[in-house]
């Protein structure tokens, strides 16, 4: 991507970013958009334009999908939603709003080996919720976890992955996070780019809670029960747990749908207020285009 673009997605992203993270701390106080319009740098009407096109709604939108009341009322939706998506089989591409996104994890043989042979690229890049670490293979993206800023953070998600992967040849390669930041969080395009491809690593178990979280739908939110229920361990929602904490690909295997039996939120390796904000982004999109 030429730099002048870059620069714009990354400014654009930093404004939305400094946006959404002061209406997930402050949702319960409604902040008014002159308000918001102010953190992002902008005035009200310029602000509201580049909100809805870079987020998809509008601040106000937004907000109401904030609420975890919210959230609560769509948790008994969910089930049967998860139940549904399974009933049809999991061998085909997913997907996230008009993102295809193929799941193909990696094999025995290359875990054993630790990723010899392999070439990992690795990259950051700016998102409206925080910047990201990306690693991928030639088989599909391994790692997705969001960071500060920092130098030291993304040092850190990178130990990460060599740790996951101590024989592979790690690259450094911004364009390839730049590229998954623009699938994901970018206005749509006709074309929506190419199908995103997936390759986690992890064990049978947590496999299959992945794909299970992979068929909750945009907007849809179930609790850990649900999903253990789901993958035929219906005692097994504590374990589901610790797999959706050990998800190595966030957002597009979507722990973030998954709350606890009262509503809650639960937990989360990047911020609750993360958490929080996926759910209402997801689900103000899903409200949108149901109208």
């Amino acid at each position: 991507m030429p730099t002048k673009i870059t620069h714009q997605y990354d400014s654009q992203y930093a404004r939305m970013a400094k946006a959404i993270a002061y209406l997930a701390a402050r949702w319960e106080s409604h902040p008014s958009l002159e308000q918001t319009a102010r953190v992002a740098g902008l005035s009200p009407w310029p602000f509201q334009k580049a909100f809805r096109r870079w987020v998809g709604v509008s601040p106000k939108q937004f907000q109401g999908a904030l609420s975890l009341d919210y959230a609560r009322a769509h948790l008994a939706a969910g089930a049967p939603v998860l139940e549904a998506a399974l009933a049809t089989g999991l061998s085909g591409p997913s997907r996230l709003h008009d993102l295809a996104i193929n799941f193909d994890a990696v094999t025995p043989g290359e875990i054993r080996t630790g990723g010899d042979g392999i070439i990992l690229r690795t990259g950051t890049a700016a998102t409206p919720f925080g910047r990201i670490f990306v690693a991928a293979s030639e088989r599909g993206i391994t790692r997705l976890a969001f960071i500060t800023k920092t130098e030291r953070d993304k040092k850190a998600a990178l130990r990460t992955e060599q740790t996951a992967w101590p024989h592979a040849c790690f690259k450094d390669d911004d364009k390839i996070a730049r590229d998954v930041a623009r699938q994901l969080f970018a206005p749509k395009t006709k074309n929506g780019g190419a199908p995103l491809q997936l390759a986690p690593k992890g064990t049978n178990f947590q496999i299959k809670v992945w794909q299970a979280l992979m068929a909750i739908s945009p907007g849809a939110v179930v609790s850990y029960r649900h999903i253990a229920k789901a993958i035929g361990s219906p005692q097994a929602a504590r374990a589901v747990g610790s797999a959706c904490a050990a998800n190595p690909i966030a957002v597009l295997i979507p722990c973030h749908r998954v709350l606890r039996e009262t509503g809650a939120l639960g937990g989360y390796a990047f911020g609750l207020d993360r958490k929080r904000t996926l759910i209402a982004w997801e689900g103000a999109h899903k409200n949108i285009n149901a109208k």
